[in-house]
């Protein structure tokens, strides 16, 4: 029976940024000075915004324009941002991985690709467990840098309110480098070289990409020698910014209206998603989601039933507004083959309006024998190849791929290029918390989703 609530649903005036007080709230610190929470929020009420609302109403746009297969979404950073990395090296890195992926699959794809940066705020994490034992000693888990340390000590523990005051800076410092490193021409594409990082010539697809940077710089060359004038469009990019908004007392002081736009925008972030263990359709997350004007995303899990996803749409975009929604898989290698099509085909025939996104990166976790948590390659781009195949088999459309990267020369991850084994992860592990892809890893998956959409030879 198809649903019809979006065509009854009113707009969210029963809504304000703290009616999701009145839901089950999963996922959130326990602070045992309350008076010092209220304090560093109302401190944090105060503070400037880290986006606009123009730039988020662009973004809703080029979501939209990806929803009709105009776009293709490139999402990526950090598993989960540490105070300590807010360094201009790791940042830059970090732009740059993702500024190489983007030229890739735009030579490959031949469309535009939308950058979305899981960073400037991406400090929280959720946990399967509220607490840690070791030797005896339990305290509570490590939650991110936005709520305590990852030391194991009852001060570092601790669910410090200040820490809401220092990511939003943390934040600040990061969104101000990204934006002068763009504004200054970092991203200029007729200086793609520019973005080498230092270990690019020991890499096994140097070449290749080389070649791709040859092509592109000769077909701007050739452009700009037809309209007898340089090309400057070319000389920027337009980036955004994500996180999880997992943390809501952080996420409500930030959400503000402005002049001139109806309703309320969460200005802590262009780009807002609810993760898989905080998605129930009568929770916190979903009351807060349902509010804001961003366009959002939902991670979509293997145990999501085809109604229960519907009726979350239901609720989030009852309107069908166009760029509002997107639905990113995460399934795992073993599963996609037979969860997600049925989810694909129930949105497909309610005629919803999303854009589907594939996360092959966590739902392929594992623990090794030398205790590490670490992914596979082969596990991450045979989702990833599965997911495109799936996709053209229910007749949607794939627009987008969310990973977890760095731009540091890590060995956080298995295979890949040079295959990196278990002993390699005791060389450069440095994730606080997931495995991530390294550079050459992430270069690796990018010319490996344009060979799957044709885009080489």
């Amino acid at each position: 029976m198809p649903h019809s609530l979006k065509a009854i649903l009113p707009p969210a005036a029963d809504w304000a940024p703290g009616t999701w007080r009145s839901r089950t709230a999963l996922q959130q610190p326990t602070y045992e000075d309350q008076q010092e929470l209220q304090t560093s929020l109302a401190q944090l009420g105060e503070l400037p915004p880290l986006v606009t609302s123009w730039e988020i109403n662009a973004l809703k746009q080029r979501i939209a324009e990806a929803q009709v297969g105009e776009r293709f979404l490139l999402q990526g950073g950090d598993c989960a941002e540490s105070f300590a990395d807010c360094t201009s090296p790791i940042i830059s890195n970090r732009l740059k991985v993702l500024l190489q992926m983007s030229l890739v699959l735009v030579h490959g794809l031949k469309k535009p690709v939308l950058r979305v940066g899981r960073f400037a705020g991406q400090y929280a994490k959720p946990r399967s467990a509220d607490t840690e034992t070791r030797d005896g000693v339990t305290l509570p888990a490590f939650r991110g840098d936005l709520v305590n340390s990852p030391a194991f000590t009852p001060e570092a523990r601790r669910a410090d309110p200040q820490r809401l005051i220092k990511a939003h800076a943390r934040s600040a410092m990061t969104m101000n480098f990204v934006r002068a490193l763009i504004d200054g021409g970092f991203a200029d594409l007729h200086h793609p070289e520019y973005w080498d990082l230092a270990w690019v010539e020991h890499s096994p697809l140097a070449a290749e990409y080389k070649r791709m940077v040859a092509s592109i710089g000769d077909s701007l060359r050739f452009m700009e020698t037809l309209a007898g004038q340089s090309i400057s469009s070319y000389s920027r990019v337009d980036f955004y910014t994500s996180h999880e908004a997992l943390l809501l007392h952080y996420e409500e002081a930030l959400t503000r209206q402005v002049p001139r736009q109806d309703g309320w925008f969460n200005l802590s972030t262009h780009f807002p998603w609810i993760g898989m263990r905080t998605a129930a359709l009568d929770g916190a997350h979903t009351e807060y989601f349902r509010g804001i004007r961003n366009p959002i995303a939902v991670k979509v899990g293997p145990t999501v039933l085809p109604d229960d996803l519907l009726r979350l749409i239901d609720v989030l975009n009852p309107t069908d507004e166009p760029g509002r929604l997107t639905l990113i898989h995460r399934m795992g290698n073993d599963k996609i083959a037979t969860q997600l099509q049925p989810l694909l085909e129930a949105v497909k025939r309610d005629g919803r309006r999303v854009l589907w996104v594939a996360d092959p990166m966590h739902g392929n976790t594992e623990s090794t024998s030398n205790g590490y948590k670490t992914r596979r390659f082969a596990n991450i781009a045979g989702e990833l190849d599965q997911a495109f195949d799936i996709h053209a088999a229910a007749g949607t459309r794939l627009g987008g791929v969310h990973l977890e990267l760095t731009g540091e020369n890590g060995t956080e991850s298995l295979g890949g290029a040079r295959g990196r084994v278990e002993q390699d992860l005791d060389r450069a592990y440095k994730s606080m918390v997931d495995p991530r892809l390294n550079y050459e890893q992430s270069l690796e998956l990018a010319m490996l989703i344009v060979r799957k959409s044709g885009g080489m030879a």
